[in-house]
C-alpha cells in the first residue's frame, strides 16, 4: 500500500468511525466510554492490519489478523447485543479500510451501508432521553455495580452512568452522579435521598 492510498484510508476511516461512535451511538446512547472504546478498536484494527499488510506476507498477514480477533473479549453480562453490533461493525470498517482503500468506490459503498443499517436498525433508543441526576442515597455503598443496580430499582430507569461522588460512612450516605433513561412515563425523577432495597426488606 503507498502513502497516498494509506492517507485516503486513514482519513476516510477517521470520519466514518466518528460518525458511527459518536454521530449515531453516542447521541442515541450516551455511553462516552464505549463510544471512545469503539474509536480505539476501529483505529488499532487499521493500524495493525496495514502494517502487516505492508509486509506482504500472506502466512503472517493471516495468523495477525486472527490474533486481532482473539483478543477482543465481548462480555455479554455487561454488553448489549446492540453494543456488541457496534464493536462488529467498528472492527469491519478498520478491516475494509486498512486493505481496501486502493478500491475507493467499493470502500465508500462499505461505509455507507454499514453506516445506514446501525442508522436505521438502532431505532428503539430515539423516543427515550438520556438524563444527567445526582441522587443521595441514604446508605454507603462504595461498589459502583450496586449503586447502578440500587438506582436501576429504585428509579425505574435504565442506569447508562454512574460517577461516585461522595461516600460519608459517618453519614451513611453516598452521592452519585448518573446518567439515566427512564423505562417509562412519570413524574421527574426526585434529587432526595431515596432509600436502599436493604432499608426496604429490614423495614418489612
Amino acid at each position: 500500500m503507498d502513502l497516498a492510498h494509506l492517507g485516503v484510508g486513514i482519513g476516510l476511516d477517521l470520519i466514518v468511525i466518528v460518525v458511527l461512535a459518536y454521530g449515531i451511538y453516542f447521541r442515541r446512547h450516551g455511553k462516552a466510554d464505549l463510544a471512545l472504546a469503539f474509536v480505539a478498536l476501529n483505529v488499532g484494527v487499521f493500524a495493525a492490519v496495514a502494517l502487516l499488510a505492508s509486509a506482504e506476507v500472506g502466512m503472517g498477514l493471516a495468523f495477525g489478523l486472527f490474533g486481532i480477533l482473539s483478543i477482543i473479549r465481548l462480555r455479554s453480562t455487561q454488553l448489549s447485543q446492540g453494543e456488541v453490533a457496534y464493536y462488529f461493525v467498528a472492527l469491519v470498517l478498520g478491516l475494509v479500510h486498512a486493505l481496501g482503500s486502493s478500491d475507493l468506490p467499493v470502500v465508500i459503498a462499505a461505509d455507507v451501508l454499514l453506516l445506514t443499517i446501525m442508522a436505521v436498525l438502532d431505532r428503539d433508543a430515539l423516543p427515550r432521553a438520556a438524563k444527567e441526576q445526582r441522587v443521595v442515597l441514604d446508605r454507603a455503598i462504595p461498589s459502583a455495580a450496586l449503586v447502578r443496580e440500587e438506582l436501576a430499582f429504585r428509579l425505574d430507569a435504565e442506569v447508562l452512568d454512574v460517577e461516585i461522588e461522595q461516600v460519608d460512612f459517618v453519614q451513611d450516605v453516598t452521592t452519585v452522579l448518573a446518567k439515566v433513561r427512564r423505562r417509562t412515563d412519570g413524574p421527574p425523577l426526585s434529587t432526595k435521598a431515596v432509600g436502599t432495597r436493604a432499608d426496604r426488606i429490614g423495614a418489612r
